[in-house]
C-alpha cells in the first residue's frame, strides 16, 4: 500500500505557525542590529563631545529650544560665582564609595544661575564646615559635562525638598526649594571635572560615560532561536510527525 501523501490540517497549521513564529524572531533580530547601529553612532557622537575642546554654556535664549540628544555630555566652560549657602547634597555612589554630590548654584554675569555638581564627598565631610577650604568665593572658572535633569528620582525613592534628602540631580525641584528664580535657572545642570578643589573635597570627574550595549548578543539570541525553531520544524516534518 502506498504511503499517504495527503498534507494533513494539522501539519499545515503547525507549518503556518512556525513560519509566524520564525518571522517574529527574524524581525526581533533585525531590530536589535538596527538598534545596534544606532547605539555605535551615540556612543560615538559622546564620546566626540566628552573629548571636544571645551566651549561655551547654552545662553538663556537658547534653553527654550534645548535639544537634549544633542547637548548631553557636552564639554563646557564657564566662569561665576558659587552660591554656596544654596547648597545641595545628593546621595551618590561611587567608585569612591557611598557618599554625596555637591550641588551648588553658580550666577553667572548675566545674571543666569547654572547648578554646578562639583563632585562627590563621603558621608564625614557631607557637612559644609568640614571643607570650608573647598568652598572658593569670587569668579571661578568651571569646566565639566553638561547633564541632563533628573526629575523621576532614584532607586525607587523621590526626592523629600521639606527635609533635605535628595536622590537625584532635579534641577528644578533644588531651585524651587533653594529659593531661584525659576527663570533664571538652566534646564541642566555641568558635572564638574577632576581639576582638583583645595582641601581636596568635593572630588570632581566622576561622571561615568557608560552606555550598556548588549545588542549584538540580543541579535545572535533571536537569530539562533529562528534557526532552531525551523531545524526543529524540518526535522519533525520528514519523520511526519506533524
Amino acid at each position: 500500500m502506498p504511503p499517504d501523501t495527503r498534507v494533513r490540517p494539522r501539519t499545515v497549521v503547525t507549518l503556518l505557525l512556525a513560519v509566524l513564529v520564525t518571522a517574529g524572531l527574524l524581525a526581533l533580530g533585525t531590530w536589535q542590529v538596527k538598534r545596534l547601529f544606532w547605539k555605535l553612532d551615540l556612543i560615538a557622537r559622546v564620546e566626540a563631545r566628552v573629548q571636544a575642546p571645551p566651549g561655551a554654556i547654552p545662553a538663556p535664549d537658547e534653553w527654550s529650544d534645548f535639544d537634549p540628544a544633542t547637548q548631553e555630555y557636552r564639554h563646557i566652560r564657564l566662569s561665576g560665582t558659587f552660591l554656596h549657602d544654596k547648597e545641595v547634597l545628593a546621595q551618590a555612589n561611587t567608585i569612591l564609595g557611598p557618599g554625596f554630590w555637591v550641588l551648588t548654584p553658580l550666577i553667572q554675569a548675566d545674571g543666569s544661575v547654572i547648578l554646578i555638581n562639583r563632585g562627590f564627598v563621603p558621608p564625614d565631610r557631607r557637612d559644609p564646615a568640614t571643607r570650608t577650604d573647598g568652598n572658593p568665593s569670587g569668579t571661578v572658572d568651571v569646566v565639566g559635562l553638561l547633564r541632563l535633569s533628573e526629575p523621576k528620582g532614584a532607586f525607587l525613592r523621590s526626592n523629600d525638598a521639606a527635609t533635605g534628602r535628595w536622590y537625584s540631580r532635579d534641577v528644578q525641584a533644588i531651585a524651587e526649594a533653594k529659593g531661584l528664580p525659576a527663570d533664571k535657572v538652566a534646564p541642566f545642570f555641568i558635572d564638574a571635572d577632576k581639576t582638583p578643589n583645595p582641601g581636596g573635597y568635593p572630588v570632581g570627574g566622576l561622571t561615568q560615560v557608560v552606555f550598556p550595549n548588549n545588542h549584538l548578543v540580543y541579535a545572535i539570541t533571536w537569530y539562533s532561536l529562528a534557526g532552531m525553531l525551523m531545524a526543529v520544524i524540518i526535522v519533525l516534518y520528514r519523520r511526519r510527525q506533524i
